[in-house]
């Protein structure tokens, strides 16, 4: 296969790269991280002059009709500079479910002001005792007869940059019961609308999330996203393409820390010669760029595979690569601190940074157990 990029794909490589070198060291993003709103809203603007925020939606809507592999290309070159900006609540998830979902007038009236940087958004789905299982939602959606309201009742955990964010994507219950897959439906609802309330904390990798609770808020039948009762296959839909991303983000992580730490290995001397001239810790360094471009070709395939139509099939190709980047981000962060000495776990060293973010990606959606037993049960049902 070709995996060689178009002129226009290596134009946005190119072109992200340069930005993130100028504008985005480490020392900028730790100068964020303790500021408020904990990321950089010069940088957004940033991004949708370059087109990133626009880049997944359809033209029609005022996108720029990209696909997966130019998220992927985005994705990868975020985990490199390690941003903080809400790219994957705003685009990724929240707008993805605008993108396959949404009605005509949802996407004509918010696909631009997402692309133009002025509207943020965030996906409030996950539940405290739902674990990774999409369908437990006990969130509730009731619709008033005499008229064509909805009163939202429950809690959301865990939600992505929801401190922040203008509008919320909520998943509700509106039939049947817990973890019932069918039954669900997403709802449109302005953050600051009477009843609902935001506890936003920062994450042990920098960004930022919030718990949100829905008490009695009620909204009309023009905040649906796609049919009632019918959501599951688009929440699936969205969560696999966003985990494809991560997969990317996690490659351009661990390439990084892999860079910091040979470099690292060249200037640190011990017994009057660079440790990085031993040769045990030179095999160390070798391991982690096997393990990198193992977890780069597995991040490509599900790249390629977000579009399958099958939900079955896209699903089990996307949890292979996500069960191995999951281990393979932890153990080439163990190793970059490791090969760092004592100096990796601190503030100062980006490394430590690198691996925060590389536990939590796979934390994020399913660690790497849970897509390993999904693999593994998906394997068991092929005749």
């Amino acid at each position: 296969m070709d995996f060689e990029l178009t002129t226009d794909q290596q134009m946005l490589a190119d072109g992200l790269e340069r930005l993130l070198a100028e504008r985005y060291d480490f020392e900028h993003r730790k100068a964020q991280l303790f500021g408020n709103p904990g990321w950089s809203r010069d940088m957004w603007s940033r991004y949708a002059e370059m087109g990133l925020l626009g880049l997944p939606f359809a033209e029609a809507d005022g996108g720029l009709g990209g696909g997966p592999v130019e998220t992927m290309i985005v994705a990868e070159a975020f985990g490199r500079a390690l941003t903080l900006e809400p790219y994957i609540s705003t685009v990724l998830l929240a707008g993805g479910c605008l993108r396959l979902a949404g009605t005509p007038a949802q996407r004509s009236q918010l696909v631009p002001r997402i692309a133009d940087g002025s509207e943020l958004l965030a996906f409030a789905h996950v539940e405290r005792q739902a674990r990774y299982d999409l369908a437990d939602v006990t969130t509730t959606a009731q619709r008033h007869e005499e008229s064509t309201e909805w009163t939202l009742n429950g809690v959301k955990s865990f939600v992505l940059h929801a401190d922040t964010a203008d509008k919320l994507i909520v998943s509700a219950r509106v039939a049947g019961r817990q973890r019932e897959r069918s039954g669900l439906a997403l709802f449109l609802v302005d953050s600051n609308a009477p009843g609902i309330s935001r506890r936003g904390y920062v994450m042990q990798d920098g960004m930022r999330a919030a718990d949100v609770v829905l008490s009695n808020v009620r909204v009309s039948d023009e905040a649906l996203v796609g049919r009632a009762g019918h959501a599951l296959p688009i929440i699936e839909h969205v969560v696999d393409c966003t985990i494809a991303a991560l997969c990317a983000e996690a490659v351009g992580a661990m390439a990084r820390a892999h860079e910091l730490t040979v470099e690292y290995l060249k200037v640190r001397k011990q017994f009057g010669a660079p440790i990085g001239s031993f040769q045990a810790l030179q095999h160390r360094a070798v391991d982690m760029l096997v393990m990198i471009e193992q977890a780069r070709s597995l991040s490509m395939y599900a790249t390629m595979s977000v579009e399958e139509v099958d939900p079955k099939a896209r699903a089990q190709a996307v949890s292979a690569p996500k069960a191995y980047v999951g281990r393979a981000g932890k153990l080439v962060g163990e190793q970059a601190i490791q090969l760092h000495g004592g100096i990796g776990v601190t503030e100062e060293c980006a490394v430590g940074h690198y691996y925060r973010r590389l536990t939590m990606i796979d934390i994020l959606f399913g660690d790497s157990a849970h897509h390993l037993a999904a693999v593994a049960a998906s394997s068991d049902a092929l005749p």
